[in-house]
């Protein structure tokens, strides 16, 4: 009997435009003759099914399910294409360990702490990845500009602690802007985070670790004219992105085995992409996406069919080794 598996869209933050993007390739590439597909878009405690046949259909959040002409059907895998919150930050994982239903993303801890990019950094910090220098303010908290200054130095990146796509981040080069850039980026959480600048290569890498198969995926280059990769670069054809990257095949390795360095440590699962800027043949860690992006201009996808894989099949695998 086929599995009914739901898409997880939508959520409640920025990313949600491209969530919606994420979940329609995914679907339009799954199996249908292995399993029955839903889409669900999650806003808030509203979650229906998008579907022509059971659009705008509620969503029963006490067993995760929803009944259609007096029959009640149940769903056997959560599918969760949600980037931010509440599919990238633990949430929705716990919410599914309580039902008791398998999903594609790692579990509630290493989704909260992969999310929280301070976090994430100070814990892989004990396995000697290099990262740049760091700190955080909380909203409402005072900050001395001049001491920020001090230790991460001009530039720096301005960003939201949690958060994706580059919502909310600034590259600050001037003292006098980091008020502005620091207000901006409390606009998508109450916590930032800010960062030394490092000048290099930003490169990104995906992997996936399934039961029985280890996904090495290649190294991608990002080249854009934009002051970085923000999500104008990202969406708007500014980037060219570059597969394999144009490092040497030894760093390239390097790369990748920190990759897989890092999703076992964090205790990962499913396909995801590790972010890197490489400076003098050294990669510093950004961060990392649990729930990367599966739209046709996402990154992992164009390094899938690199690879001469079919990420039908890897999404096969994975509902299949969940469940």
């Amino acid at each position: 009997m086929k599995k009914n598996i739901a898409i997880l869209a939508g959520g409640d933050s920025s990313e949600s435009v491209i969530s919606l993007k994420s979940a329609e390739q995914v679907r339009s590439i799954l199996d249908k003759e292995k399993f029955n597909l839903f889409t669900v878009y999650v806003k808030g405690s509203e979650w229906v099914l998008t579907s022509d046949e059971y659009c705008d259909m509620i969503v029963n959040k006490d067993d995760f399910s929803f009944t259609y002409q007096g029959t009640k059907i149940k769903f056997d895998f959560a599918l969760i294409m949600i980037h931010g919150t509440p599919g990238e930050d633990g949430k929705l994982q716990s919410y599914f360990d309580i039902l008791k239903i398998p999903y594609s993303s790692p579990n509630a801890f290493s989704s909260a702490l992969t999310f929280n990019k301070i976090a994430c950094k100070a814990f892989l910090k004990n396995y000697n990845v290099n990262m740049a220098e760091s700190l955080l303010i909380r909203q409402g908290q005072s900050y001395d500009e001049k001491l920020i200054i001090e230790k991460v130095g001009i530039p720096c990146f301005v960003k939201p602690n949690a958060g994706g796509s580059s919502f909310g981040t600034s590259k600050v080069k001037r003292a006098e802007d980091l008020k502005t850039a620091i207000e901006f980026a409390f606009k998508e959480d109450n916590e930032v985070i800010i960062e030394s600048f490092i000048d290099g290569v930003e490169v990104s890498n995906g992997v996936y670790i399934s039961k029985n198969n280890y996904y090495r995926l290649p190294v991608t280059e990002i080249d854009t004219d934009n002051e970085f990769f923000d999500y104008d670069a990202k969406y708007s054809g500014k980037t060219r992105e570059i597969t394999p990257a144009r490092l040497s095949d030894s760093l390239m390795e390097e790369i990748k085995d920190q990759t897989k360095l890092i999703y076992e440590v964090l205790n990962c699962k499913g396909i995801v992409r590790v972010d890197y800027i490489v400076q003098n043949n050294v990669p510093y860690f950004l961060e990392i996406n649990t729930v990367p992006g599966m739209s046709s201009e996402s990154i992992v996808p164009k390094q899938v069919r690199f690879m001469n894989l079919n990420l039908s099949d890897l999404f096969t695998e994975l509902i299949q080794d969940e469940i």
